[in-house]
């Protein structure tokens, strides 16, 4: 059965290696990115059904425009994956900025329920959908020089616990742990170390029929991206 499936965070990594896997196995992707020439590529490369927009997940206005857009115009999302994130440079947190601080709780957090508030109503309403958000390893544990990120992904971790709490029955929120990929943001921590980790296409070849049995049983358990730590 074919999904519409939407991504945040499509630019790069692990977004762009799950839409590409998605559209590959013939699902209709829906995402969004901060980068205009990135959107760009992905519309110019994958057309009609799948659609792609330039926004900021930590600006409610501008997520409420893209789901109206999107709700206008497509069947509410049978998969929603919250996999937009940033990460502090490495500082122990006294040295980290306020500003720093506030992009990565605005993109981690805020972000992720600014998405939820704006489509997961649609997804109610038709009592359906799966919703997964991005956490990590430090969502479950902590490294000294990440605080910032680490206090975000926890905070994943109970948000969407709670959330799950709240659905419908026939529906799910998953906190998901993609596992230790080689990515951009990963070279921020282990720098060239990072290259000794699963690549991210070979990630998503895992990770995508991974997300695709999520099912309402799955409702607020906490799953890893099997092989991927």
């Amino acid at each position: 059965m074919k999904k519409i499936i939407l991504i945040t965070g499509v630019s790069r990594g692990l977004g762009l290696a799950m839409t590409e896997k998605f559209i590959e196995l013939g699902h209709t992707v829906l995402g969004c990115a901060r980068s205009p020439q990135a959107v760009e590529k992905l519309q110019q490369k994958y057309s009609t059904p799948h659609n792609f927009k330039c926004l900021d997940v930590a600006v409610d206005a501008q997520v409420k425009n893209w789901a109206t857009e999107i709700l206008t115009n497509y069947s509410p999302p049978d998969l929603l994956i919250n996999n937009a994130g940033v990460i502090n440079h490495l500082a122990p947190l006294w040295d980290v900025s306020s500003e720093e601080f506030s992009q990565v709780i605005d993109v981690n957090i805020k972000g992720v329920a600014n998405v939820i508030r704006h489509f997961v109503p649609a997804m109610i309403a038709q009592k359906s959908g799966i919703v997964v958000n991005f956490t990590s390893g430090w969502g479950r544990s902590t490294s000294p020089e990440v605080a910032p990120y680490c206090a975000s992904k926890w905070a994943i971790e109970g948000l969407t616990k709670a959330l799950a709490q709240e659905l419908p029955r026939g529906m799910a929120a998953i906190p998901l742990n993609p596992g230790i990929i080689h990515t951009d943001m990963l070279e921020i921590c282990f720098g060239e170390d990072a290259r000794n980790y699963t690549t991210v296409k070979g990630w998503a070849q895992k990770a995508v029929p991974f997300l695709l049995k999520f099912k309402p049983t799955d409702n607020g358990v906490s799953m890893t991206v099997p092989g991927s730590q």
